[in-house]
């Protein structure tokens, strides 16, 4: 972002996507703001989730990320990184990978994964490959889920996820690839999802026993379980690998239009000395998409 040639390479480029094309000249402005105040700080590593923003295709999406500041791109596959890597992009948090399980319903989503014993054959042949895939891309975290309750105690949940994911920490380990767990709430977006507390995240870490699994603090989702994210940060921030962003309520824009105090929280966040990413998870509700997207950056970039 340091020479105008840069912006206007982008914007012509990107025009040929109409999603894109509708949000050039805010996005030009923003550009212009963040540029004479010396771009972003270098304290967090910024990133985005690519499913908030479905009508832009990837490669325009990268010249929009890395022009706004960012260096990575969430909840990708292995298989994407060519076209990252093309613009100087990684993927800090890659999707989990899925399975037929033997009644013919999918496994390693957010209902039905590791919380189960009779899953966990088909997950470990599933998750090996995508440790495979992952290490082969030059890639480092991996995110997985519990599944959902269905009536399963929250102490056999931790019991049956622990005895699942150990099974593949070895490969985890050797590879280099870190497990992450994401933090979901389950009393608006995810009902009965069963890993929908920082102490049963943490509880879960425990028992794994290893520094290749972690957790996926989800402050959007933990701010609607438990609230305390600033308190909870500082308590628990070794267990947490990544984190990621949304308005409360609504899950939009991280402006004044909600209830967090992004600034605040960001400093937490960078006070534990945290390395990894913050990727911004809201899904922008005003028309200039790119331009939300822009102003949650800044606004995360202390």
């Amino acid at each position: 972002m340091n020479a105008p040639t840069s912006r206007r390479r982008f914007l012509g480029q990107s025009a040929s996507t109409a999603a894109i094309a509708a949000t050039a000249a805010s996005l030009h402005h923003r550009l212009d703001a963040a540029e004479a105040q010396g771009g972003l700080k270098g304290r967090v590593n910024h990133s985005v989730c690519k499913w908030c923003y479905p009508k832009i295709e990837l490669e325009d999406f990268c010249l929009a990320s890395k022009e706004i500041g960012l260096t990575s791109i969430d909840l990708l596959q292995p298989s994407d990184m060519e076209v990252l890597k093309k613009h100087g992009l990684t993927c800090a948090m890659v999707s989990n990978p899925t399975i037929e399980g033997p009644n013919g319903r999918e496994l390693g989503g957010i209902t039905r994964a590791w919380n189960r014993v009779e899953h966990h054959d088909k997950l470990v042949e599933a998750y090996e490959a995508q440790i495979q895939a992952v290490a082969d891309a030059g890639l480092k975290n991996l995110i997985c889920f519990s599944g959902n309750r269905d009536g399963l105690d929250d102490e056999v949940g931790i019991e049956n996820c622990a005895k699942g994911l150990k099974r593949i920490m070895k490969l985890a380990e050797d590879k280099g690839v870190l497990i992450s767990m994401e933090l979901l709430n389950s009393k608006v977006n995810h009902p009965d999802y069963q890993c929908d507390t920082s102490a049963w995240g943490v509880a879960l870490c425990n028992a794994v026993g290893s520094e290749n699994f972690k957790l996926l603090y989800d402050i959007y989702h933990m701010q609607i379980m438990e609230g305390d994210i600033i308190a909870t940060i500082r308590k628990y921030h070794p267990y947490f690998s990544h984190y990621h962003t949304g308005g409360v309520p609504g899950r939009n824009e991280i402006d004044e239009t909600q209830e967090l105090n992004y600034p605040a929280i960001m400093q937490a966040v960078v006070a534990t000395g945290f390395k990894g990413f913050v990727a911004q998870e809201f899904i922008p509700k005003r028309e200039d998409k790119l331009a939300s997207l822009t102003q949650g950056v800044t606004i995360c970039d202390v």
